[in-house]
């Protein structure tokens, strides 16, 4: 039987190259969008920064924009990795805790830089032309719910992801505000996450 480790064949030293030197192209985008702003950054400034020719930015990127994808396909790969750490028995309420946790470490990590890269993702129009990743991480937890009996059987997993993923980033664009978190992004979310789970509405209680 072959392994899937068998059946990676190591990479050759172009590739490693390759791949050596878009890495580097990306960390310094992201170092000199954090010191000048993505609109003051030219592509030139960035390949002066990884030292490599102008044309060597165009080998791994069509345009600017480009880097404002990778950034967010990063942040995918982060978050994919942190909910596969989830112990399946856990229940969907601390599932949804634990993808809001790592939402919010995510960008307290590197505060300044989310700031600016948030910026940078809006302006390049990827909220509206990329994936709802996050909404569709929150409605597979939500149909895990459902499944388990834990969720109403009446309930639409995929309005509610969308919910979730709207509360996320609506609370980030407001803490973004802030030079300086007045508190964890962490904490914030999940508070948030329970208002969503509990509503706003008194408990009424039923007569005996």
């Amino acid at each position: 039987m072959t392994t899937d480790s068998a059946r990676e064949a190591p990479l050759g030293r172009r590739e490693r190259h390759k791949r050596l030197a878009k890495q580097r192209l990306y960390d310094s985008a992201l170092e000199l969008f954090t010191d000048r702003g993505y609109e003051a950054t030219t592509i030139e400034d960035i390949a002066e920064r990884a030292d490599v020719a102008r044309g060597t930015f165009f080998n791994h990127f069509r345009r600017k924009e480009d880097l404002v994808s990778m950034w967010g396909e990063k942040r995918r790969q982060y978050l994919t990795e942190e909910i596969i750490s989830t112990r399946p028995d856990t229940s969907f309420v601390a599932e949804l805790e634990n993808c809001m946790t790592a939402l919010g470490k995510m960008n307290d990590s590197a505060w300044t830089q989310t700031r600016t890269m948030l910026l940078a993702w809006v302006k390049a129009g990827r909220p509206l032309l990329e994936e709802p990743y996050a909404a569709d991480i929150f409605a597979r937890i939500i149909e895990t719910g459902i499944e388990r009996g834990e969720v109403a059987a009446t309930v639409d997993s995929h309005r509610v992801g969308n919910l979730l993923r709207d509360s996320y980033l609506g609370t980030l664009y407001r803490w973004t505000h802030f030079e300086h978190p007045p508190a964890p992004l962490a904490a914030e979310l999940i508070l948030v996450l329970h208002l969503i789970l509990e509503g706003v509405l008194p408990r009424t209680t039923v007569a005996a």
